[in-house]
């Protein structure tokens, strides 16, 4: 026979974004826990609401299993005294286990008798288990913590009520004051307190005083009530994802209505409008068949639809004061130029340790031109770039950008475009910022994309400079995510940047222009190198390479972003070639010998008349020649030309003795080998990879 069981932990209002992750967390602990504690069971049905959350598990076992085991102890010259009798380390192990010494056995391991005791647990009863779930709420993490009361617990919001129902009983536990029952509570204003008779009563019980306690039936209701308003009056609404999640998370019972404002607000910018609603309204907004935005509005109510004309105008309210503040601002705006504002960055702290945002501006200034020299942009782009990262952050101090901060880089665009500037400018001061979470829109244009990468790179310098590394999940400056900007925007133009170089020239030429912050980022090259191959790696990881080739690219010597990627991606695409695991075998071997030396890059000559055999000859040859271009090659290509040298590489260590007898004659072939090494690490560190 199984039970079922009801668990809810019932909250003050959570904020919207909490609510998903913390039901997540809660089943995925509550499960964990279980199958620790040799509780099995079939589902674990999650329910969520602003107000609760809850699991109900079907399916679970009356008892742990019973178990037989065997327990080892001290070995035997431990636990036998000198005149046979048992140790105190024997008799307490044996106490332990719950046995007496004479229950004590020895076992031969690894040529040491140990003492051994064979002991039955019989399974506890499920309702000795469950009260342990106190623990699993106390584990339970949150963005925010909060305390209440004169108690030192800390939880998401103050826990109201437990209900804890192992199909009709309760199962008694204790959160600070608060003990579990079997009582639920309906919505705040229309439902009422519910004492459930069973844990299968859950979902239906709350249903009849208005929860909709399960978080997709309810985002399917609001889906379905909008797409109804939507058809009544012929209007296009896309349901943003993101919105409907944070609106499905504030409601417990839905009513979606629709409200308006005056159409003259039409005349600000589509993006304002929208930031109005979306965000700080949480409106869905709504458009013509052509994609026109009307005005117009869909919201959602936490009730039903008694006094929705009061609901209605009061929404509609809210928005228009909203609207009116981006109307003025927009106005206010415009009769200031871009020249203005730009000076106005100069009191504008990008970090008090730092520079203000002016000087900033000037860095990245440097910055771009560099990389647009090294990607091969003509003179009319490099102009436009150069315009761009004069003003692209201008906007930041626009009354519409303090006002809606979700906005700056897009009313850069507009007001840019209102001020005559080139378009090819106002959207690179727009894609600057991109992409702005881990997998968002990259930028589309070349000039954008230089931007963007510059700024970051100035970014994680300069903060890096200063001391402020992200450390464990600690990265207040989101230089983990402008990283890895970096690398999704180099892999997507297919750039050549090696990074070493890159910021050496940076700081150079930041000297030259008297650019420089007030922090020394000379001293932090090396590792923001590490930093950022480690977002190379992360990113390959999201790609279908194994883990070995990974490092292996990424442990490569060159810090050329797009050559590490490409360098994984060739080594994946011949994984599978007949010749691989040959060809692999032999560059490590080539490798491993060479670290046996320490020879510097400036005293790596070989001497032929020091060569004993033709193997050595046709060695250095073969060296020489690929040495020439090697660095200039692209991936792919260094891999066939390393790979072409095999059967050279076979050859050379059949027929010589690197370490001769003769120190000159070792050091030359060292030396050979070092020159090779070095190549070969510049492609991959190919003693990482795993071949079979």
């Amino acid at each position: 026979m199984t039970r079922n069981f009801l668990f809810e932990i019932g909250l003050e209002e959570m904020p919207a974004p909490v609510v998903t992750p913390s039901i997540n967390e809660l089943a995925e602990k509550v499960e964990k826990y279980l199958t620790e504690n040799r509780i099995s069971f079939d589902k674990v049905k999650k329910y969520s609401t602003p107000r609760r959350l809850a699991v109900e598990i079907s399916g679970l076992s009356e008892k742990q299993p019973d178990i037989d085991e065997e327990a080892k102890g001290p070995a035997k010259k431990i636990a036998v005294a000198d005149d046979g009798s048992w140790s105190k380390a024997a008799i307490g192990f044996a106490k332990g286990q719950g046995l007496e010494p004479d229950s004590i056995t020895f076992k031969d391991v690894k040529g040491t008798d140990y003492a051994f005791v064979n002991k039955h647990v019989t399974g506890k009863p499920v309702e000795d288990i469950l009260p342990g779930l106190v623990d699993v709420i106390k584990s339970m993490n949150f963005p925010t913590m909060m305390k209440w009361g004169a108690n030192k617990f800390h939880f998401v919001r103050p826990i109201k009520w437990l209900v804890a129902l192992l199909d009709d009983e309760v199962i008694p536990m204790q959160i600070v004051n608060v003990k579990s029952g079997r009582t639920t509570q309906g919505q705040r204003f229309l439902g009422s307190p519910i004492n459930l008779n069973n844990a299968n009563d859950y979902e239906n019980d709350l249903l009849k005083q208005f929860v909709i306690a399960d978080s997709d039936k309810r985002k399917t209701k609001i889906k379905n009530q909008i797409d109804t308003i939507a058809k009544e009056n012929d209007w296009k609404v896309n349901i943003d994802p993101d919105l409907l999640e944070e609106v499905n998370n504030l409601v417990e019972w839905p009513t979606s209505f629709s409200g308006k404002f005056d159409k003259r607000f039409l005349n600000i910018p589509r993006e304002v409008l929208i930031t109005s609603m979306k965000t700080h309204q949480r409106f869905f907004y709504v458009e013509d068949q052509s994609e026109n935005l009307l005005p117009d509005f869909i919201s959602v109510r936490n009730g039903n639809s008694e006094y929705l004309d009061n609901v209605i105008e009061g929404n509609e309210k809210v928005l228009a004061a909203r609207l009116y503040d981006a109307a003025f601002f927009y106005e206010e705006d415009q009769k200031n130029s871009i020249d203005y504002f730009v000076n106005k960055l100069k009191d504008v702290s990008f970090h008090d340790k730092i520079s203000s945002m002016y000087e900033k501006m000037q860095r990245v200034q440097v910055i771009a031109q560099l990389i647009a020299n090294q990607v091969g942009l003509n003179q009319k782009q490099i102009d436009l770039l150069q315009r761009a990262a004069e003003i692209y952050k201008f906007d930041l101090v626009t009354g519409m950008v303090g006002e809606f901060s979700e906005l700056q880089g897009i009313m850069g665009e507009k007001y840019a475009l209102l001020n005559g500037e080139d378009p090819a400018v106002a959207t690179a001061i727009r894609e600057h910022y991109m992409p702005i979470s881990a997998n968002g829109k990259l930028p589309e244009t070349k000039i954008g994309a230089i931007l963007a990468v510059a700024d970051k790179l100035d970014s994680i310098l300069t903060f890096f400079a200063a001391g402020m590394i992200p450390s464990g999940s600690n990265d207040p400056y989101a230089l983990r995510r402008q990283a890895t900007g970096i690398v999704r925007i180099i892999a997507q133009q297919q750039w050549d940047l090696p990074m070493t170089t890159l910021m050496q020239n940076v700081i150079n030429d930041e000297t030259k222009a008297d650019v420089l912050p007030k922090v020394d980022q000379s001293k932090v090259i090396n590792d923001v190198v590490k930093f950022m191959k480690d977002r190379i790696k992360r990113y390959l990881e999201g790609k279908d390479v194994s883990y070995d080739l990974i490092n292996a690219a990424v442990l490569s010597s060159s810090t050329d972003i797009f050559y590490n990627i490409k360098s994984a991606d060739t080594l994946s695409n011949h994984q599978h070639d007949d010749n691989f695991k040959s060809t692999i075998e032999a560059l490590t071997r080539v490798t491993r010998i060479a670290t046996k030396s320490d020879f510097k890059s400036d005293d790596l000559f070989v001497d032929p008349a020091l060569f004993e055999n033709d193997s050595e000859l046709k060695m250095n040859a073969a060296v020489d020649k690929l040495s020439s271009d090697f660095m200039e090659l692209d991936a792919n290509s260094a891999y066939i030309e390393l790979s072409d040298l095999r059967d050279t590489i076979d050859d050379y260590f059949d027929k010589t003795m690197i370490m001769a007898k003769d120190e000159t004659v070792k050091n030359n072939r060292l030396k050979e080998l070092t020159k090779l090494s070095k190549l070969i690490i510049h492609f991959a560190d190919v003693e990482e990879i795993m071949v079979k």
